[in-house]
């Protein structure tokens, strides 16, 4: 997430709806390990449709945040997308909301039952926190975060029954039971922290460990999980990344495509090797907040925060 909102314009400053498919995409950056880049689908800025982050059900559909509307939304196999739940909006409008000053969506993550689980970010202590949805349900807060935070990247540990939580503003990964609760502060590390705007960011589970990124840092960190719970030892595999949001594996080992936001890139990168872009705005992007791997197709979505142009999908096809 890198961004800055006002309810009446997207700000120039680097911060944080009908389905069109769209013939073939123009000349393009792409290169390994990504190819035959195109836009798939166009969102609402008007209506806050700057998706934020994004996860994949068994029939195709993918489900996104708008971050902006507040909402969850299911991006159907057809083309269509449907709001499954539009949330709250704070008493004061969200201008209390830390660092970006607006109410958003952002991490969210799909149990193996349908139900969906995601954070919300509203500067108050009533609303902002992790928040479930039950197929056919509506939405319901299950944990309470700090209202002076920013919880932004969101993992579930299925084995566990755990959900990861990152909070951009206080350095924090927070740990909360899928059944809901008192969260716990599982990692304060000072490698989490921000160095003046947001810290602490995307969040993935592989290997034992957490993986986070840190956007103003331009890091990639691994936290191992230890046998009782805790977490273990911070190490940077990856640096040099500034404006890094979301990431994903590619599948061959700890090898990992990463979005960096202000930049408008994809870059993909080796732990403690030197990245390398494979998209760029030539293939749509406008400030890319997500991306994920469904088989050999790469889904980034961007929210165009900054270039208040055109938030949409990007699909390029993963070559192995």
């Amino acid at each position: 997430m890198l961004k800055k909102l006002t309810k009446s314009a997207l700000s120039a400053t680097v911060v944080v709806a009908a389905a069109v498919t769209l013939g073939p995409a123009p000349a393009s950056a792409v290169s390994a390990p990504l190819s035959n880049a195109r836009i798939a689908r166009h969102f609402d800025l008007a209506k806050g449709q700057t998706p934020e982050n994004v996860v994949f059900a068994p029939d195709g559909s993918a489900y996104v945040t708008f971050a902006a509307a507040r909402q969850i939304a299911r991006l159907s196999p057809d083309g269509t997308t449907q709001i499954l739940a539009t949330l709250p909006a704070p008493t004061d409008g969200g201008v209390h909301t830390p660092a970006l000053g607006f109410a958003l969506t952002s991490g969210i993550v799909r149990a193996p039952d349908g139900t969906l689980y995601f954070l919300y970010a509203t500067g108050t202590a009533d609303l902002t926190g992790v928040w479930r949805l039950r197929p056919a349900g509506t939405p319901r807060r299950i944990a309470a975060l700090p209202a002076d935070g920013l919880p932004n990247g969101l993992a579930l540990d299925a084995r566990s029954h755990t959900l990861y939580a990152t909070d951009s503003v206080r350095g924090t990964v927070w740990k909360v039971p899928v059944s809901g609760g008192t969260p716990t502060a599982w990692s304060t590390a000072t490698e989490l922290a921000s160095t003046g705007f947001l810290g602490a960011n995307g969040l993935k589970i592989r290997g034992g460990a957490l993986w986070v990124t840190n956007l103003d840092r331009g890091t990639v960190l691994r936290i191992p999980v230890l046998r009782d719970g805790r977490a273990g030892s911070v190490r940077a595999e990856v640096t040099g990344l500034p404006g890094i949001d979301d990431f994903a594996f590619t599948g061959r080992g700890d090898q990992l495509l990463a979005t960096l936001n202000g930049s408008s890139e994809v870059v993909l990168v080796e732990p403690h090797g030197s990245p390398t872009t494979v998209l760029t705005a030539a293939d749509g992007l406008q400030n890319p907040t997500s991306i994920a791997l469904r088989g050999d197709t790469a889904y980034v979505l961007s929210a165009a925060y900054v270039t208040a142009h055109d938030p949409n999908l990007v699909l390029a096809h993963l070559n192995h």
